[in-house]
């Protein structure tokens, strides 16, 4: 299950950026098109490579349209857009071939393939591009570089003269993937921290959510149940007032540290806000739940927080509700374990409440000790 979510995350937010790139392909093609439709109205009727040049741009168009408009529009992923660029690459090359080769005003165009690629598909598949680029480069102007070479008597020149023609797209293909690497962990690192929270390592409230949604839909295809508990420090405004703001960021660390250690890899944490904590337990019964909640409890009453030659102790109050018995969605069981929290905290806090119906009337709480 724990693969499972970081799937779900991975695919969530990838699938944004593709179908932001899945635009910006859509664009670029329609682009390609006026330039060479562009060309074709500048050349003059009897050139011979007026057939082939319109019938590219048509060939690009119906493309496009199937990947924008038709049975392809809904599919968004890497190899959507390593299909686009290199199609971008084969119309470049062949307009070229049929506009004056590498005196072609479109050859440069391949510079925005490269640039496209690094920024899209990493850096093998760059350096990959890259290669082909000299290699179309090299057919393109095959007889101009072997009349080049053969027309000088200084070979060396001439060699290093055809390597700063070829040099470009190296230079280009290199430099897109360094920044593309760096472009990605950067993008990596601004997820990290919208996802989690700065004290206690956790997710944050809007990631629980994503991630609590996706666990329960699972669960409704496959029948499976879960947990959710909210869990609220009992002393953290006497910490404060005592020992200082310090103190309780300290406090808060400290309970994050043992909620998480206490938990499944496949459970989900948060922090939902100040001192109160929030957790939904996969697959697991709201009995299995409070198992683990009232070990939660234990071990922050047996560990309290060392700071500043102090132990301040602490004590949490919890509340759990449970798929399907007490709702049928995650925020509904929010609030129902939410409303058994404050039950815990009225009853008598450092203990442990779990919700039903008749939770004002016969409160179903159980202290620390279990």
């Amino acid at each position: 299950m724990d693969v499972v979510r970081e799937f779900a995350e991975i695919d969530e937010s990838s699938s944004i950026r593709y179908q932001a790139y899945d635009r910006i392909m859509g664009n670029i093609s329609w682009l390609l098109i006026a330039l060479v439709s562009l060309d074709i109205k500048l050349l003059p009727p009897d050139n011979p490579g007026l057939f082939f040049l319109a019938l590219l741009c048509v060939m690009l168009f119906f493309y496009n349209v199937c990947a924008r408009y038709g049975m392809f529009r809904k599919v968004h992923g890497p190899f959507k857009t390593f299909v686009d660029l290199i199609t971008f690459f084969i119309f470049i090359v062949a307009a070229s071939w049929f506009t004056g080769k590498i005196t072609s005003p479109f050859i440069s165009l391949l510079y925005l393939v490269l640039m496209a690629t690094s920024l899209t598909q990493g850096r093998r598949v760059t350096y990959f591009m890259a290669v082909l680029a000299v290699c179309s480069y090299i057919l393109l102007g095959s007889d101009e570089f072997y009349a080049f070479l053969t027309a000088r008597s200084d070979q060396l020149s001439s060699i290093l003269g055809y390597l700063l023609e070829l040099f470009p797209f190296m230079l280009i293909a290199h430099l897109g993937a360094m920044l593309s690497g760096e472009t990605e962990s950067a993008r990596r690192e601004v997820e990290r921290l919208s996802s989690t929270d700065e004290i206690t390592g956790q997710h944050n409230m809007r990631h629980f959510f994503f991630l609590a949604e996706i666990q329960e839909k699972m669960a409704r295809r496959y029948r499976k149940n879960f947990s959710i508990c909210m869990l609220d420090a009992d002393n953290l405004k006497d910490a404060n007032d005592r020992y200082g703001h310090f103190a309780g960021t300290e406090m808060i660390r400290h309970i994050g540290g043992i909620i998480t250690s206490a938990i499944r890899e496949t459970d989900i944490a948060a922090r939902y806000g100040g001192d109160e904590f929030i957790v939904m337990f996969t697959e697991c019964s709201r009995d299995d739940a409070l198992l683990v909640v009232q070990r939660v409890l234990r071990r922050v009453t047996d560990t309290p927080l060392p700071y500043e030659g102090s132990l301040i102790a602490i004590t949490l109050s919890a509340g759990i509700a449970a798929f399907p018995e007490d709702g049928d969605n995650v925020r509904s069981l929010t609030a129902k374990a939410d409303k058994a929290l404050y039950e815990s905290k009225n009853s008598g806090k450092n203990r442990v409440t779990v919700y039903h119906e008749d939770l004002w009337i016969n409160p179903m709480s159980t202290g620390a000790a279990g």
